[in-house]
């Protein structure tokens, strides 16, 4: 099996091929971690350039790939999602620039100390190791967690899906020239070329090679992944992310940023998908919100509340309040006050993303210390939780999780510490 096939294989040739991943990444992160940075950091601005300068071919690759999404079910959403334009490949190369901008993670010293008897403990820098990225559609993160994941040492396989395969091979054609122009090991980033569901089984059970599992994509890949590796998963399950309009909004302003929120990019992981409105605003703003968001194609469920003001509008359940829906459709309730919201939130919430829109800064800082999601935005759209918009440069996923990592995913979030120690001759009395 080699990078251009798109081969299934079985049983033991399936095993054979994932081990060969798995040693090949593990030997390439050892290289890597060791590798100059000037050369991390060239093959950073090489692959900028040549996303830029060598669109064609990778335009063309994705366009075999869309014109085969009918085939695999996708929806509008998703094949937005799957989709590759000049404007997002020349975004991609701006976050890779932008990651190189960034300062080097491997070999800082995170904290340092002289004990009594005269040893100096260092606590510095590095990187995970070997990370599989296991993601569907989006063929532009596949550059977002190459530059990532080369910036901070580690070494990367890379499992796409079936629908955007053409594209993922020409992005790692691309990705493999560069590494090998600016000396650092082609097999640092690497594609898992059989479209085999079987092939992330057995990648998953292969914990003494990938030190990472980030799985990118809908919530039953998100599971299946959870349930079935045998290292550690950096995710999240589902967006569901809120705007709140308190009763101190401007009410321009929250109109503003709750269409952004839902219908900038509906099919993300950021997007609204439930509006909660303070009781004291619900008859001015619902009225000019409903307006504002179905003319841009956005089915409405609401409360009881809601649809006293809006009865037009769907019943929403107790599912829509909990629904990730990835399209133009939101739920709506009417709460009581800042407190309701909060209770809201928390008990629907995903703990993903959420937003308030107030001039009230006591009822911001209430709200940002209660809600327990990765990222809390006042007074601005969801869709901004982002690695690029918050200045990492890029991301390779947002994590809703606690412990190691929490938002968006960038070069900090893929390297660990290790203590170095230099003595002279110190003992242990």
């Amino acid at each position: 099996m080699h990078e251009g096939a798109a081969t299934t294989v079985s049983g033991s040739e399936l095993t054979a091929y994932c081990e060969e991943l798995g040693r090949k990444a593990r030997a390439a992160a050892r290289a890597l971690a060791t590798a100059r940075g000037a050369a991390r950091h060239q093959f950073l601005l090489q692959t900028a350039q040549a996303l830029e300068t060598e669109a064609g071919p990778l335009l063309d690759a994705n366009a075999r790939d869309l014109a085969a999404a009918g085939d695999f079910g996708l929806t509008p959403a998703q094949v937005d999602r799957l989709r590759l334009t000049p404007p997002r490949l020349a975004a991609a190369a701006a976050g890779l620039r932008e990651v190189a901008a960034l300062p080097d993670p491997i070999g800082r010293v995170l904290d340092s100390n002289v004990r009594p008897n005269g040893m100096l403990v260092l606590k510095v820098g590095v990187p995970l190791g070997v990370i599989l990225f296991i993601y569907e559609s989006r063929p532009n993160v596949t550059v977002d967690a190459a530059g990532l994941c080369v910036k901070s040492g580690n070494a990367l396989i890379l499992r796409g899906g079936k629908e955007a395969l053409h594209s993922n091979r020409a992005l790692h054609r691309l990705l493999q020239e560069k590494l090998r122009e600016c000396g650092l090991p082609p097999d640092a980033v690497q594609l898992v070329t059989t479209p085999d569901r079987e092939a992330v089984g057995r990648l998953l059970r292969l914990n003494r090679y990938i030190d990472l599992v980030i799985p990118r994509g809908g919530e039953s890949l998100i599971r299946r992944v959870a349930a079935e590796a045998t290292m550690p998963v950096l995710k999240h399950y589902q967006g569901n992310c809120h705007v709140y309009v308190h009763a101190a909004a401007d009410l321009d302003l929250a109109e503003r940023i709750l269409v952004n929120a839902k219908c900038q990019r509906p099919g993300t992981c950021n997007a609204a998908e439930s509006l909660l409105v303070d009781r004291a605003v619900a008859a001015a703003f619902l009225p000019r919100a409903a307006a504002a968001l179905q003319a841009h194609g956005v089915e409405l469920r609401g409360c009881p509340e809601t649809r006293r003001i809006l009865p037009d509008i769907t019943a929403a359940s107790d599912d829509d309040f909990a629904a990730e829906y990835l399209d133009l459709i939101l739920s709506i309730k009417v709460v009581a006050d800042l407190e309701e919201a909060i209770e809201h939130i928390n008990h629907y919430g995903s703990g993903h993303t959420d937003a308030i829109v107030t001039r009230d800064l006591p009822a911001a800082r209430r709200f940002a210390a209660a809600v327990d999601s990765a990222a809390v935005l006042i007074n601005a759209s969801t869709r901004l939780h982002d690695g690029y918009e918050f200045g990492l440069g890029a991301e390779i996923g947002i994590s809703t999780d606690k412990l190691h990592a929490r938002g968006p995913c960038g070069l900090q979030e893929l390297t660990t510490y290790k203590y170095v120690v230099y003595g002279d001759g110190q003992l242990r009395s």
